[in-house]
């Protein structure tokens, strides 16, 4: 009998939630996703602490500031982590924009055109390059105009159908719903243990992969943030799905049946018309969750981001001393 990964990989594109370079070798995904956090845990770890030096030796190279120097070796610490992975797997890496500029589209699209200008120093082509950005308004219009730039995009910290379809009208490549952030505010204020079937982010994902495959967006879906195989189980079928090494590994150890949950009807409904500003803004303000969550994605991003600078800022100093 095969695995749950073997029979997920049948129906789903497994892609790898993790910085982990070993990790990613061992469960051999199609694509790979990074965020500051990830890449936080990853040269936390020994193997991986000689990136930083790099980065920064090849920034300082660049010259500047300190300041311009530690924002420089940030973006090249993400394109080095995502080269090596992009080494192991055959699909994409997708790489963090600045959490900072969630609200700022023209710096966004500045940031994410340095990147590509960095990964295409490193030999990557922009076709294997996925960019991450909030699902704020400004995030999708930067979005909107890197896909008509050729780069793919994307959209993270996505919380509500209304973030969903403005994301859909403005073309991106992909969208992804965070899963257990969903229901880790539904449980905190409920106090209760969802079962799968009923769990809120599920019930999410669900609702925007039917809405994109009924009005025939070409716009992919791919759950995130999962909290248990349960919930990856009730999704089998998504587009994509980035799930962490830790639940690729229960997966793997299942030889339940897997049944497809998720499939393209191929029917078509008549498009709604694309929702406004305004509306976008008071649809996203109505929802509790979605606003919180938001919010609070892109503060933790922001929090993680600073780290890995003070961690830049004090190798930087070294070699200055040195």
């Amino acid at each position: 009998m095969k695995s749950g990964l073997e029979q997920l990989r049948q129906m789903t594109t497994v892609v790898a939630d993790t910085g982990d370079i070993e990790a990613i070798r061992q469960w051999r995904p199609i694509d790979a996703t990074t965020n500051p956090s990830l890449l936080l845990k990853a040269v936390s770890q020994p193997e991986y602490a000689h990136f930083i030096d790099e980065a920064v030796a090849l920034a300082s190279a660049q010259g500047g500031g300190d300041l311009r120097i530690i924002e420089h070796a940030g973006d090249l610490l993400a394109v080095m982590i995502g080269r090596e992975v992009l080494g192991i797997i055959p699909g994409r890496i997708s790489t963090e924009v600045d959490s900072r500029l969630s609200f700022d589209s023209g710096a966004t699209v500045a940031r994410v055109h340095r990147l590509i200008e960095l990964y295409a120093a490193h030999g990557i082509a922009t076709e294997r390059i996925l960019i991450k950005i909030a699902s704020t308004w400004e995030g999708i219009r930067a979005a909107e105009q890197l896909q008509r730039d050729g780069i793919n995009c994307n959209l993270t910290l996505m919380f509500c159908l209304t973030q969903a379809r403005v994301a859909a009208d403005a073309g991106v490549f992909l969208v992804s719903p965070f899963v257990g952030r969903i229901m880790d505010w539904h449980k905190a204020r409920s106090g209760e243990d969802y079962a799968a079937t009923v769990d809120p982010g599920v019930l999410s994902v669900q609702q925007i992969y039917r809405y994109y495959k009924s009005h025939g967006y070409r716009t992919e879906v791919m759950g995130a943030s999962f909290r248990n195989i349960g919930e990856i189980v009730e999704l089998a079928g998504c587009d994509r799905l980035t799930i962490s090494p830790a639940l690729m590994q229960q997966l793997d150890g299942s030889t339940e049946l897997l049944q497809r949950r998720l499939c393209d009807q191929g029917e078509s409904c008549e498009r709604e018309a694309p929702l406004s500003e305004p509306t976008f803004r008071w649809q996203l303000n109505e929802d509790a969750m979605a606003t919180e969550k938001l919010a609070e994605g892109i503060r933790s991003f922001t929090a993680d981001q600073l780290t890995l600078e003070a961690m830049l800022a004090a190798r930087l100093a070294d070699h200055q001393h040195a």
